[in-house]
């Protein structure tokens, strides 16, 4: 039998015999290779992409899509494929309004030009009109999402200060009327033979060249070209409460042209506005990428005619 001492110093000096081998990674070995034996890249460029991909872009897109829909989810319930859906046909007509709306500025910028200079001559007053317009209707009622008792119950009533059924804007055009045309009548419709129109302007809003600085509104994302004529505030306001389905006119953008617009062309009473808002209303509802394609084609058979001009 061996004294203590002795015992400790063989194990001390034992050898032990280690394969020659490589330890993959995440194996039970440990984080680093034993000395002696091959060293080899732990991840490859495609596990590494892989695991990236997997762990932050995925992870960012889900939370993202998740709180997008927790936000923008409409007070109806709707199934994941109508909402997808409704996406989808919402970035196409975007995509367009911009593309038409860019291309249409470039090649109508020399007549763009020329009217300028004809305004100018001829009548005195700005080149471009602008006038508040209401636009889409992003609130579709109290936005809170519990009631709480404080502050007087600030929380539970409408935090808009003016209901105007829709966000404002201003809307640019030619001015086809003399200057300061409503300043003694206040805001009233454009009849025919209407005295306040201007010869120039006259054949500007039959040929609807007026129109065309609009496109400014579509890139800034304000009007759309093919969609329900915008309203100034105090005839919204009006025709909400007189017109069955006025309202939802306002569910999607304006347009610069329209079903309505091509159908029956400007406001000239209420009668007419019965009628264009039963087109606007059969518009939204039957909306798809053929239908805009249609009215834009009927647009240019608009201008060429004048049809429905004041």
């Amino acid at each position: 039998m061996q004294p203590p001492n002795n015992r400790m110093n063989s194990k001390l000096n034992s050898s032990y015999a280690i394969a020659s081998k490589t330890y993959s990674y995440g194996s039970a070995i440990g984080l680093e290779q034993m000395p002696g034996t091959e060293t080899k890249s732990r991840d490859s460029f495609g596990s590494t992409l892989r695991f990236y991909f997997g762990e932050y872009f995925l992870g960012i897109l889900f939370v993202a899509a998740l709180s997008a829909y927790a936000v923008l989810k409409p007070s109806r319930s709707i199934s994941w494929g109508e909402m997808l859906k409704n996406m989808l046909y919402s970035a196409i007509k975007k995509s367009l309004d911009v593309s038409f709306a860019s291309f249409g500025l470039i090649l109508a910028s020399p007549l763009l030009l020329l009217v300028a200079i004809l305004l100018k001559i001829t009548s005195p007053g700005p080149i471009f009109y602008t006038q508040t317009r209401i636009g889409v209707n992003r609130r579709r009622g109290n936005t809170r999402v519990y009631a709480a008792s404080m502050n007087k119950d600030r929380r539970t009533r409408d935090r808009r200060r003016d209901n105007n059924c829709g966000r404002p804007f201003k809307v640019i055009k030619f001015r086809t009327m003399v200057n300061d045309a409503e300043a003694k009548s206040g805001p009233v419709w454009a009849t025919k033979n209407d005295t306040r129109i201007t010869p120039l302007g006259r054949f500007l809003r039959k040929t609807r060249i007026d129109e065309i600085p609009q496109m400014v509104n579509v890139l800034r994302g304000e009007m759309s070209m093919v969609g329900p004529r915008p309203e100034r505030p105090k005839f919204v306001k009006d025709l909400s409460a007189k017109v069955p389905n006025y309202a939802e006119r306002l569910n999607v953008k304006p347009g610069i042209t329209g079903q309505a617009q091509v159908t029956t062309g400007y406001d000239t009473s209420l009668e007419s506005v019965f009628e264009k808002v039963n087109n606007d209303v059969e518009y939204i509802r039957n909306w798809n990428l053929w239908s805009d394609l249609k009215i834009l084609m009927q647009t240019v058979l608009v201008v060429i005619t004048g049809k429905g001009a004041c």
